[in-house]
């Protein structure tokens, strides 16, 4: 994959990755979205106006990215219909940011769940390939070579809410301090996992949740030590249980 998920890409960046020729750049990837090279490209600003001064409705819904193309925008360009066609044969990158001093994010791939034939129009994108994790409930009897059911409940994740959450705490596990930067270098920079205080799949519905009281984050190993029975432990518990080792 040319770009990594919860990466920060610039412009230049962009450029220098898709071999953009020089006469080629600035302009129309500016304005929001652009095609090239037979994809779709989207830079979007969320919580904030665009270059131009306007104010886009953008918003996160759990996976599901609420975007509003260009103020003049309709069903009928041709950009717009590629970008709602059913089952594409390309791909639509997707980049937010939620500062214009700041690079954009790689989002990931994504495609049009819903739409709108508003001026402008508004598209719902989801992510090609799930980003979240599911719970799931196993059979009480399993036999192999033999197909059976497995059903799926799966809770939405905000990766905005992930992002603030790292931006407060930094990548260092609150519990056990590992930081995946200080032992892998490079190739562990800006990694960790977020934990969710109170575990989606308890609250069972949709919430308002708070980045700094309600995530945090944590090293793999701590994250699955605190999952690992069926009634999670509570950091308080986790580290009193590192403690007396």
């Amino acid at each position: 994959m040319m770009f990594e998920p919860d990466k920060l890409y610039t412009k230049n960046d962009i450029y220098e990755i898709l071999s953009v020729p020089i006469e080629k750049q600035k302009g129309a990837w500016d304005t929001g979205y652009r095609e090239y090279e037979g994809n779709i490209y989207i830079f979007a600003n969320v919580g904030i106006p665009g270059r131009t001064g306007s104010d886009y409705n953008n918003l996160w819904d759990g996976d599901l990215f609420h975007w509003e193309a260009k103020t003049n925008s309709n069903i009928n360009q041709p950009l717009i219909r590629k970008m709602i066609a059913d089952n594409p044969s390309y791909d639509i990158h997707l980049f937010t940011r939620t500062d214009n001093s700041l690079p954009f994010t790689y989002e990931g791939s994504v495609t049009a769940k819903e739409f709108s034939e508003t001026i402008p129009v508004k598209i719902t994108w989801s992510f090609k390939v799930a980003s979240t994790a599911a719970n799931i409930q196993e059979p009480s009897v399993l036999y192999e070579g033999e197909k059976y059911q497995v059903v799926l409940n799966k809770y939405e994740r905000n990766p905005l809410a992930r992002r603030l959450c790292v931006e407060h705490y930094g990548y260092s596990c609150l519990i056990c301090n590992f930081n995946f930067y200080d032992t892998y270098g490079e190739f562990g920079k800006d990694f960790i996992h977020v934990h969710h205080v109170i575990p989606i799949s308890e609250i069972g519905e949709k919430y308002q949740i708070d980045s700094i009281k309600d995530l945090i984050p944590l090293c793999p190993n701590c994250h699955s030590m605190i999952h690992r029975k069926k009634e999670p432990l509570s950091v308080p518990e986790l580290k009193s249980i590192l403690k007396k080792k």
